[in-house]
């Protein structure tokens, strides 16, 4: 066997498309190549071009996923975000909003700095042990449910191949150009109009999914899914925008999300057992409702496999998880048990092992970093 390297990320260094476009044009070739990778490598660039025009257009464009470009998004809204993580082919570095300065608008502004002050108060009633920069962390954590997922809020590094990017693109381009009245759409297209505007460099009108009518896999547009637990499952769920963020980032499963037709809200544990501050949380975030606070809820689809499943169970089932995501998962893994005790034993015995609920306690993870919680608390904690 020969191993070769025949491209490699370079930093600071933007490939012209029409590298990327030869590139995958040669790449095309290799599956008939009659020589060597040499010879390809070395074509005549007449036959490259006709090759790579020809795989264009019999919609054969796995290709051109060998070239990919290293983005970096500055001031991104939390909703395109959640666009792109939910396409399967990308790499991505998001700076945590712990580190981040958010630019809000005024009624925003108010509200944040004001939960946060209500939630480091709760916290150092709750769990006076906890230092006071983390007991800052975990107010702000909190309040950032208040921040709208159209608000330029992040920055993100975003890999993706030639192909996705304009598969993407092609997406947002029909986005744009759809007739609609509906509020979240209108709020969303400007975003992606400027997306567009800024890589339009990159733009192949051929490299398209018209054969295959794909679109963005985010938004499930059909009425009802029936849940299923076995090999694969399928389950639906109420959960904010912000532990759907977290959620997603399991790229070996699938999640789609539908927005309610009642607008309801996450309501963090560490006030909900106080009916005031239950009852003034309710009236802030629902007075942001205009614009999406991360704490809105929407009905989540998660599908995957049971292997997989365990996989998210090994990240979110600690007590460094966000706390909403933890909870779910745990409930969703009881659930998946309880459904299978009678009718596939060797799925419910697989996912017995892990009924503790809490991955310090699985036989197959070990755990090196130190945790405030442990297995005794972490599933009791508030926040």
């Amino acid at each position: 066997m020969k191993v070769q390297v025949i491209g490699s990320t370079k930093e600071n260094y933007n490939l012209p498309k029409e590298n990327a476009m030869s590139f995958s044009g040669k790449a095309a070739g290799i599956c008939y190549m009659p020589g060597t990778i040499e010879e390809l490598f070395t074509e005549d660039t007449s036959k490259t071009e006709k090759r790579t025009k020809m795989t264009l257009v019999s919609g054969h464009h796995s290709v051109f996923d060998h070239p990919t470009y290293n983005l970096i998004l500055t001031d991104i809204p939390k909703v395109l975000a959640m666009i792109l993580n939910n396409e399967g082919m990308y790499t991505t570095s998001e700076k945590s909003a712990r580190y981040t300065k958010m630019k809000l608008d005024k009624q925003e502004k108010e509200l944040y700095e004001k939960w946060i002050e209500i939630f480091s108060k709760q916290i150092n009633k709750l769990y006076p042990e906890i230092e006071s920069k983390q007991v800052i962390k975990l107010a702000q954590e909190n309040a950032r449910y208040l921040i709208s997922i159209f608000t330029p809020s992040t920055t993100m590094e975003y890999t993706v191949s030639f192909r996705q990017i304009n598969y993407i693109l092609h997406w947002f381009k029909d986005i744009i150009e759809t007739n609609t009245e509906d509020k979240f759409t209108l709020l969303l297209k400007p975003y992606l109009k400027e997306f567009i505007e800024q890589l339009s460099f990159l733009y192949v009108p051929e490299l398209n999914t018209e054969i295959k009518k794909r679109k963005i896999s985010l938004f499930d547009d059909r009425e009802n899914r029936m849940e299923e637990f076995g090999e694969n499952y399928c389950v639906t769920y109420l959960g904010s925008f912000a532990q759907f963020a977290q959620a997603q980032r399991h790229r070996t499963l699938q999640y789609k999300i539908k927005l309610l037709d009642n607008n309801q809200y996450y309501i963090p544990l560490i006030i909900a057992e106080d009916k005031k501050l239950k009852q003034e949380w309710l009236k802030d975030i629902s007075s942001l409702q205009e614009i999406y606070p991360q704490g809105m809820l929407v009905n989540i689809v998660e599908r995957g496999t049971v292997e997989n499943f365990i996989l998210k169970c090994k990240e979110r089932l600690c007590g460094a998880a966000q706390l909403e995501i933890m909870l779910q998962t745990k409930e969703i893994l009881d659930k998946y048990i309880e459904k299978t005790k009678n009718i596939n034993p060797d799925v419910h015995r697989y996912l017995l092992e892990y009924s503790p609920g809490i991955r310090c306690k699985f036989k197959d993870w070990k755990c090196t970093q130190p945790c405030r919680w442990g297995s005794k608390y972490a599933l009791e904690r508030k926040i």
